[in-house]
């Protein structure tokens, strides 16, 4: 168990640590992903069934209540989320942006280039999410070519999206 409030890396390493449980009026679960369909996200749609088991291995699902802050906009990020169930608000600059549900997901920005996040994310919903960290995130884009493929398609739809808005 470990505190939503802290930053994640912390919260990661304690993933590690099971007979220590943290102390706080909020706990969640975090427990390896089984049920969830990793081919039905959008991200991983074209892996093969190999690149699917590595991704999978590097996962750790958890479960968040409603109206809990996720990320935090303008602290760096250690990690991507995917949402396998539930709702969310994005937040830029304390205004609603956007909202995610499932099969989307955030955080790939801070992991791609290590500067501090460009919006919060708030749970409307109890949620569950799959949780890559930095180090596994890495390891991924070089062994699973079409997980890079992906992410470069999803940053250029992206900046076309922010252009448009920027010249609109």
């Amino acid at each position: 168990m470990f505190r939503l409030d802290e930053p994640f890396s912390t919260r990661e390493r304690r993933l590690h640590q099971p007979n220590r449980v943290a102390r706080a009026s909020l706990s969640i679960m975090a427990t390896r992903p089984k049920a969830t369909e990793l081919k039905s996200i959008w991200l991983f749609s074209n892996c093969t069934a190999a690149e699917l088991r590595k991704i999978r291995s590097s996962l750790d699902e958890v479960q968040v209540p409603p109206g809990k802050l996720v990320v935090e906009e303008g602290r760096v990020g250690l990690e991507l989320f995917l949402i396998v169930s539930g709702t969310a608000a994005v937040k830029r600059r304390g205004r609603r942006v956007a909202a995610l549900g499932p099969g989307d997901y955030f955080g790939e920005l801070a992991l791609l280039d290590r500067r501090p996040r460009s919006a919060s994310v708030i749970s409307e919903t109890e949620m569950d999410l799959l949780v890559l960290s930095q180090r596994q995130f890495n390891g991924l884009l070089n062994s699973v070519p079409t997980m890079s493929r992906k992410m470069l398609t999803a940053m250029a739809t992206r900046l076309r999206a922010s252009d448009a808005k920027a010249y609109d």
